[in-house]
């Protein structure tokens, strides 16, 4: 499978030079095209598309660095822009997206169960090893992991083809007073994020209640085992769980 390399200078045409675009950047935008693929692929399952705001924000640059970026994607052939709502995957951009979080999760479950890191810090590591792993070595770990079907956080690792199986969970803050369910997985994992989940014992497989949940999009107080916790609606929405 195509590969796009690490940083954006990467992006050379035949001769070696390096795009027009890319000339008068500064270091705070040499984020790896990779990084844009998967903002964009997890803005688009969410949203249905990625406005140049939304990934600007989650990357922690520019909106204008984002427009830079994105055209020459574009130029590529990975991304299509749609007026008045942002760009989405091109097909081949879909399958580049699929093979980067392929080699993050592998990564990440190599780190976890073999290395024993805990889940934050495979995350961060993961970060930085989706984009050296060949796809080779990725089917090497794949193998040696006994073909894992998920990552710590209960995410589908993609198929060598870029396969990912339907899933029939849904966000936690779609639930109800009353229901339970079972913590499935972390969509768009963060540190952060998982830090603080960390923290209230909400692990992928951890079965939650909804004691209570407030009007006009308050909080949501979540029981996990004998305790209880007020979860804000936009951190519940990033968690994804199955009801029983």
């Amino acid at each position: 499978m195509p590969r796009i390399f690490l940083r954006i200078t990467s992006f050379c045409d035949a001769s070696g030079e390096i795009q027009g675009a890319w000339r008068h950047l500064s270091h705070e935008f040499q984020i790896a095209p990779e990084m844009y693929l998967k903002t964009i692929y997890n803005l688009e399952s969410k949203n249905g598309a990625a406005r140049t705001g939304d990934i600007a924000n989650i990357l922690g640059i520019t909106p204008g660095s984002v427009t830079n970026t994105l055209e020459v994607l574009e130029s590529k052939g990975l991304v299509a822009r749609e007026p008045y709502k942002g760009v989405k995957l091109t097909s081949e951009g879909l399958k580049l997206a699929l093979s980067v979080f392929r080699r993050h999760r592998l990564a990440e479950k190599l780190l976890t169960d073999v290395l024993k890191l805990d889940w934050t810090d495979s995350h961060e590591e993961a970060c930085k090893l989706e984009h050296v792993i060949s796809d080779r070595l990725a089917k090497s770990i794949e193998q040696a992991l006994g073909e894992p079907k998920t990552c710590p956080h209960g995410n589908p690792i993609p198929s060598e083809t870029g396969s990912i199986p339907p899933s029939k969970d849904r966000p936690l803050s779609e639930l109800g007073d009353g229901e339970t369910a079972i913590v499935s997985r972390i969509p768009d994992p963060n540190t952060e994020l998982l830090r603080y989940l960390a923290g209230l014992g909400m692990f992928p497989g951890v079965k939650i209640e909804i004691e209570e949940k407030a009007p006009f999009k308050g909080p949501m107080l979540v029981k996990v085992g004998s305790n209880s916790y007020p979860l804000s609606l936009d951190v519940a929405s990033g968690i994804y769980v199955t009801k029983e």
